[in-house]
């Protein structure tokens, strides 16, 4: 609904041919925001699916196949620590890490110059202070430009100053005038808090 100009494919994202979705086209983008939840420190100890944490190999395989002049990939910041799993079926300690640079590598063998970065989104006017992990690999011989944040603590010397805008927090990107129930109001109750 939002992009009706868009194609999409209803298919399992290992088996999209890159050269028949982009008929052949050169491709200048390619953003890949692989499912993360079981990269994520949210998911806890339980154990993970294989295949999803496969997803980032297909950013390889299009890399073969289409070429994209430049690629982004964002995830959590524990996407770094991709590594096998254990025969539990949760990630090998002892092995973290080697998949992630397995992965890198391959791009870089492809051509790619690949950097990577932890960044926060309230240092870029979202309000959230999640971390998120971004990683940018060209092979058009361009340079790979980092923003700059425009956003920050609103004690800070830089905000103060003028240099950089406050974070922006939530109430202030919620209409408060739609109608909504309240949670305090439901019937079952509010789950405790873990720490």
């Amino acid at each position: 609904a939002n992009h009706p100009q868009t194609r999409h494919f209803c298919s399992d994202v290992f088996e999209v041919n890159p050269l028949v979705v982009t008929e052949g086209q050169p491709v200048g983008l390619l953003w890949a925001s692989p499912d993360c939840k079981h990269f994520s420190k949210a998911k806890g100890g339980k154990p993970v699916s294989k295949k999803i944490r496969s997803l980032a190999w297909v950013v390889v395989k299009w890399a073969k196949l289409a070429k994209p002049r430049v690629i982004c990939l964002e995830n959590v910041e524990e996407f770094q620590t991709w590594g096998p799993l254990a025969a539990d079926g949760r990630p090998c300690p002892q092995r973290k890490g080697k998949t992630f640079a397995l992965w890198v590598a391959q791009l870089r063998n492809l051509g790619y110059a690949v950097e990577w970065r932890e960044l926060r989104a309230c240092d870029y006017g979202a309000p959230t202070i999640r971390k998120r992990f971004f990683l940018i690999a060209r092979r058009d011989g361009l340079p790979i430009v980092w923003p700059e944040p425009t956003h920050g603590d609103p004690k800070s010397a830089a905000v103060k100053a003028g240099k950089l805008q406050p974070w922006r927090t939530a109430a202030e990107c919620i209409d408060w005038s739609i109608p909504c129930p309240s949670i305090f109001e439901r019937k079952k109750p509010l789950a405790d808090r873990k720490s």
